[in-house]
Parts: structure tokens; sequence; C-alpha cells
């Protein structure tokens, strides 16, 4: 191995007091990517309903798409990082994808009035592009993390938190900002918040590129994320450019076809979740104890599904509520709705340390990881029964005060701090080294069928008189739209606390 990729002796002693530089290259590099992701999301489904007119429930569905794609494609991009590109390669391809995606949504919503066809096309295609570089991004930069540190170095969970706080940095700056520009109550402003969100990516991937080769390295100071060793030549840049762009053009064609015509895509999850369990668990190369430690991600990620399902409402159901029902008027300001989705990345920011001080703190004491995934749920359904109390017995065309929705997020926060950053951390370490970046995936997985769930809940957002129903379960109004979540979240929690015991047990096994 060359010299260069080796840190001096002076430089790894430095580099394990605290945590690794290399983490905070990874942390300023997400920060730039949710700021794009979050930024965008804030104003995606009002950009439907307002600008290119598309009724709530089919805006929700594509919402449900389009995040669902989004948590799907890292399948792809982690089997390609693992055997072909590399994490490196893999990020800055991302990176660049995203930021293409948002200018073409900024053209999109230039057009929408002056020439409909060609930016509905512009729409799909630039969603497509977000779907595609997401795919590349996501997977590889998490899994990067754990990489910085031994195996068994207890500062993980700490360092995983870390990285959710530059993920709700971006999360909290994306939101104000492009929500700033773009959701100013004219429908024609809404490409500058898809600019600012473009020009956060590029952002991303020049911070990425400039201080990978100096900060990210293993514990013995050689650089991450490179190609595997196993290649010997590079892919043609011609077929690499030519694969990028049939791949953008897939995705594109699976999310408009998912929307308008088969919804196919809970079925492409299912399959995809048989496969890779098939895949793993007859890989005659894996231990015993390695497909155990698996099964616990895989049984995890089941219960995580009813996590997000409920959390990812903020970019659809919950919207609608902070625009129509929402008392956002201040007297001298009224509090754009895309602003709310600011407030659980503002929070994380703020608890994410005192969280990270108490895991460390209880030292023995601390709850094991499924503890507390289940004490995340718990939370989540507690922060839907406080918006269901606000919503009880309003009449219609009543708006009720914001500190009901900013009291969920709060709620909302705490347990995503319980799961998320654990639920990460957790993956890293029970993962074969060789599968870290596929397993990665398998947890956006989940995800991912969380989020098409997501579009499909937030399509029975009720309205007027109109009933919906979820399983037998009718909703004639938002208080007994926000109790599904109650029930769904919460249920989860108690079956998941009952088997806490039985999966810390085959975690630690050794047989």
């Amino acid at each position: 191995m060359d010299q260069s990729e080796i840190l001096k002796p002076e430089q790894l002693d430095s580099a394990e007091q605290g945590h690794p530089k290399g983490l905070y290259v990874l942390f300023a590099t997400e920060m730039w990517e949710r700021f794009n992701y979050y930024g965008m999301r804030a104003i995606l489904v009002l950009f439907m309903t307002k600008a290119l007119l598309f009724d709530k429930a089919f805006a929700s569905n594509l919402y449900g798409s389009y995040t669902g794609l989004v948590y799907l494609t890292p399948l792809i991009g982690g089997f390609i990082a693992d055997r072909y590109w590399g994490n490196r390669r893999s990020i800055v391809t991302g990176g660049i994808l995203m930021a293409l995606g948002e200018l073409i949504l900024f053209f999109c919503a230039s057009l929408y009035q002056t020439a409909p066809a060609m930016s509905t096309f512009l729409f799909f295609t630039g969603l497509g592009f977000m779907i595609s570089g997401n795919g590349f991004f996501k997977p590889n930069i998490s899994s990067m993390v754990g990489q910085l540190y031994k195996p068994n170095d207890r500062r993980k969970d700490a360092a995983y938190t870390i990285f959710y706080m530059g993920i709700n940095v971006g999360g909290a700056l994306g939101p104000i900002i492009c929500g700033n520009f773009g959701d100013t109550g004219n429908p024609a402003d809404f490409k500058w918040g898809f600019l600012a969100a473009s020009i956060a990516m590029v952002l991303g991937v020049i911070v990425f590129i400039k201080l990978r080769d100096k900060y990210v390295r293993d514990p013995d100071g050689n650089l991450l994320g490179l190609k595997p060793e196993s290649l010997k030549t590079d892919v043609s840049p011609v077929f690499v450019y030519l694969g990028l762009f049939a791949f953008s053009a897939l995705c594109v064609g699976m999310l408009y076809v998912d929307a308008t015509m088969v919804s196919y895509l809970s079925y492409l999850l299912l399959a995809a979740v048989v496969g890779i369990a098939i895949m793993i668990f007859t890989d005659k190369t894996l231990s015993r104890v390695e497909k155990k430690k698996i099964l616990v991600i895989f049984i995890l990620a089941f219960f995580v599904l009813f996590f997000w399902s409920a959390f990812e409402q903020a970019g659809a159901s919950l919207t609608f509520f902070a625009e129509e029902q929402t008392q956002r008027d201040l007297g001298f300001w009224t509090v754009p709705s895309s602003f709310f989705q600011s407030l659980n990345s503002i929070f994380v920011v703020v608890f994410a340390p005192v969280l990270a001080w108490l895991w460390v703190k209880l030292g023995k004491k601390e709850p094991s990881a499924p503890t507390k995934m289940a004490l995340g749920l718990m939370l989540l359904a507690l922060g839907y029964l406080i918006i269901a109390t606000g919503v009880k017995d309003v009449g219609a065309g009543v708006k009720v005060s914001m500190i009901f929705l900013v009291g969920m997020y709060a709620f909302h926060t705490w347990g995503e701090l319980c799961l998320s950053p654990i639920g990460l951390s957790l993956v890293n370490k029970l993962s074969p080294l060789k599968l870290s970046s596929l397993l990665m995936a398998v947890w956006f997985l989940a995800n991912a069928g969380a989020n098409v769930l997501a579009g499909k809940l937030s399509s029975l957002y009720p309205e007027g008189a109109k009933a919906t129903q979820f399983l037998g379960y009718e909703m004639h109004n938002q208080h007994e739209f926000f109790m599904l979540f109650v029930f769904m979240a919460g249920a989860a929690s108690i079956i998941l606390f009952l088997l806490t015991k039985w999966l810390q047990n085959t975690m630690n096994a050794t047989t």
C-alpha cells in the first residue's frame, strides 16, 4: 500500500483523543445532503397541490412512492459499492445526481404555468434523479461512520448520535431556508426552494472531495471507502455514465408507473426482502452466529416499519394539517407551514447530546438496543396522542394552537433518538464486514416500506364529511385519524418490549 495512505503514529494518537476527525467530515457531508432532501420534502406536497394542482390523495400516494423508492434504491447503491466502486465514489456520484435532480425540479417549477406537459415530465425526471442519487449516497456514508472505529469501540453509539446531529442540522436548516424562498404563498416561488436545495447538495459534494483523503481513515490510518481489492481494473467511464443514465431513467419510470398506473411498489419491497433473506441465509460462508445476528437486524427492521410509517406523516398529512388546521398567525407574521418540518430536526440538535451523555452515564445499566427502540415506538404513540387530544371535538373550520404540533414533534424526536441512531449503530455492529453496506441498505428497505405505507395512510386523511377506513377501522374526523397511529405504534412497542430479552440473547450469541 502507498505510504501516503497511512497516517503517521503521532496522527493516530491524536485521532484517538475524542472522536476521529473523519466523523466530522462525514457529519458535514451528510448535513448538506439532508438540507437538500428535507428542504425539498418540506415543500414537495405543497408544490404538488398548489402549483401542479394534484389532489391530496394522489399527492400523498406519490409522496409515498417517491420516499419509498428513495429508501429502496440503497439496495442497488450498497451492492455496487461493496463489489465494484467502494463507498467514496458512490457518495460523490450520488451527490451529483441529487444536485441535478433538484436543478431539474427548479426548471419544472419555472415552467408549470407556460408548459404544463413539459413541467410534468421534468417533475418525474427530477424526482427520479433524486431517487437514484440517494441510492448511491445514503447507505455508503452511513456505513463509513462505523468503519472509523475498531469493532468493539464503545464510542460507536455516541458517534452515530453525533452523526445523527449532522443529519438534523441539515434537516433543520433545509425546510426553513427552502420554505422561506419557496413557500411564500405564491406558487411561482417554489422554484427558488428547489434551487437552494441543489446548491446545498453541491456544497456537500465539495466538502467530501476536499477532505476525504486527509481525514476519512480507519483506526490504523488506512483510507476508507476504496474500491474492493479484488477488483483489478476500473469499468470504462462510458459504461459508467450510460449505466447511471439508465438507472436514473429506470427510477423515473418506476415512480411514474407506481403513481399513475399500477401500485406495485409494496409487492416489489416484499419480494426484495424475501430475496435478500434467501441470499444471506443460504450463504455457506457465513457462520451460524453471524446468521443469528443478521436475523436480529431483520426482526428489528420489521418493527421500525411501524415507527416510520407514522413518523413520515410529517411530509404529507401533517403538512396538510399545518397548512389548513393550525393557527399560524403571530400577528406580525404568518408562519409558513413548511417551517414545522424543521421542529423535529431542531429538537434532535438540542436533545441528541443529552441522550448521548445519558447512554454513557448509565454504563452497565444502559438499556439494550431493542429496549431503546421499543421505548422510541411508545414515545411516538404518545406524540400522536397529544395531537389527537388537541383536535378532539373541534368544530369544522376551527384551527387549533401550534402548541399541539410542537408538543407532538418533541415526543417524536425523543422517540427517534431512541430508535434511529441506535438502529444504525446496531446494524453496523451486527453486520459481517463483507455485507456491511448491503445490510445497511436492508435497514433502509424497512424505511422504504414504511414510506410507501405512510403515503397510503396520508391519502386517508379525512376531509369534510367523507369517511375513510384502514383495515376495518373507520375514520370520520382528524381525531380518529391520528388515533390510528397511537394504536399502531403503541401495539408495536408493547410487542417489542416483550421480545427484548430474547433479541438481546440472540445478539450476544457465541454459538
